[in-house]
């Protein structure tokens, strides 16, 4: 470890120890990259997304408190708690002459279960095919979660839920636009998702299962937005962040730290996910036009180009803004540019600036391309994330050199340059 990388890790210390933190000197420090050394950066995150607070002493009460909560929020809307009596030789809570499975009632209990196997499908078919790159998330997490694999109340997992006979007769997807598609998975000629991994054995749950659960949640909590697919590559990154701290008692809560945070981040980016407010000033229409109106200022030629053939910011620039760019790069490249975007004052702003960087550094290649191997271009970035093809694991990629070039480019638009 370099004397410079020990010295900016006591910069962080310094202001971690404070009894209220200087917000304004923790974001300087995060947007030039925060050392995971000691768990820093998940705990700068949680800062940084205001899931704690500045002051110290009441971290400890609100933790509890917030995870707490959301293992409230596990036995109200994950457990079942008819089927464990029903083992137990006890009539059911779920199942009376007044509400039963067949109950045609819009208010009924069961009604609402079904339609949240809608839901649940789209999320565990995106889940498990979550950063296909590396292999964390088909692993066995460390801590499962023991209020629902308890054996002694045999409760049902989602993973179960999803595996239902009745819930295999059907694959469906919701859009952005709200439309469903429902149809057999025998006219699919590829494996079906639920045999793409191997089962962990009884007692145990992959990482996956966690983030599934995760988004079952918000989307029960958040019933106007629910879950809209590309979600899964929001919350990926902040739950591998926190379930790889090196710090055991954290890591123990990654999955109720992880929810609150990615709560309180969607509060900030969900117009995106919102087809009805694209044309806003708030929505995605707006802030691609943007990417398109900061490149002009920064290069008139190759905003003439791309106007020339005719390529909208609409056919590239949607996936990079609603998820961040997290599958632009690899994975470690997305951690780093998140430090920079948590901590930037207008994040989003600092967003738009990133994108407008991606297309000066490909500029030669796109002055010189038709409209066919430009939007092959723009829409492959190769910048090594999931859509380049890369299959490197993350950890073993040691310097994001792609995502710092796109800094340093930011950095001409007048914006700090972080270091690399």
């Amino acid at each position: 470890m370099s004397s410079l990388h020990k010295s900016r890790i006591a910069d962080f210390q310094d202001v971690l120890k404070e009894p209220t933190i200087a917000l304004e000197k923790l974001r300087e420090l995060s947007f030039s990259g925060i050392p995971c050394e000691g768990g820093l950066r998940c705990l700068c995150w949680k800062i940084l997304l205001n899931y704690l607070p500045l002051e110290r002493a009441s971290w400890t009460s609100i933790l509890a408190k917030q995870r707490e909560l959301y293992s409230q929020f596990l036995r109200e809307m994950i457990i079942q708690p008819g089927i464990a009596k029903a083992n137990m030789g006890v009539s059911r809570e779920d199942v009376t002459f007044e509400d039963h499975p067949l109950n045609p009632n819009p208010d009924s209990r069961w009604n609402t279960y079904f339609k949240d196997n809608e839901v649940l499908l789209q999320i565990d078919k995106d889940v498990r095919r979550l950063c296909p790159d590396i292999s964390f998330f088909q692993r066995a997490t460390e801590y499962p979660c023991l209020l629902i694999l308890d054996p002694q109340n045999e409760f049902e997992t989602l993973r179960k839920r999803v595996e239902q006979t009745t819930l295999k007769s059907q694959t469906v997807a919701r859009n952005r636009s709200g439309v469903t598609n429902m149809c057999s998975p025998h006219k699919n000629s590829t494996p079906s998702s639920l045999n793409e991994y191997e089962v962990l054995p009884n007692g145990c749950e992959a990482h996956w299962e966690v983030v599934e659960r995760i988004l079952f949640i918000y989307a029960k909590l958040n019933p106007g937005i629910a879950y809209v697919q590309g979600m899964n590559e929001i919350v990926g990154p902040l739950y591998y962040t926190f379930a790889t701290d090196p710090n055991s008692e954290w890591k123990e809560h990654a999955e109720a730290d992880t929810f609150f945070c990615f709560t309180n981040l969607m509060a900030e980016i969900r117009d995106n996910f919102i087809k009805s407010l694209d044309d806003s000033q708030c929505g995605i229409t707006y802030k691609m036009e943007k990417v398109y109106s900061t490149l002009k200022d920064k290069d008139m030629e190759l905003y003439l180009k791309l106007q020339e053939q005719n390529i909208k910011p609409q056919f590239f620039a949607f996936r990079w803004l609603t998820l961040l760019l997290s599958q632009e790069f690899l994975l470690p490249d997305v951690i780093r540019i998140w430090d920079s975007l948590f901590a930037d004052d207008n994040r989003f702003d600092f967003l738009l600036l990133v994108c407008c960087a991606m297309l000066i550094l490909i500029r030669e290649q796109l002055l010189e391309g038709d409209f066919t191997v430009n939007m092959r271009l723009l829409q492959v970035m190769g910048f090594g994330g999931p859509s380049s093809g890369s299959g490197r694991e993350a950890g073993t990629y040691q310097a994001p050199t792609a995502a710092s070039r796109c800094f340093r480019l930011g950095s001409g638009t007048g914006q700090k340059s972080p270091d690399s």
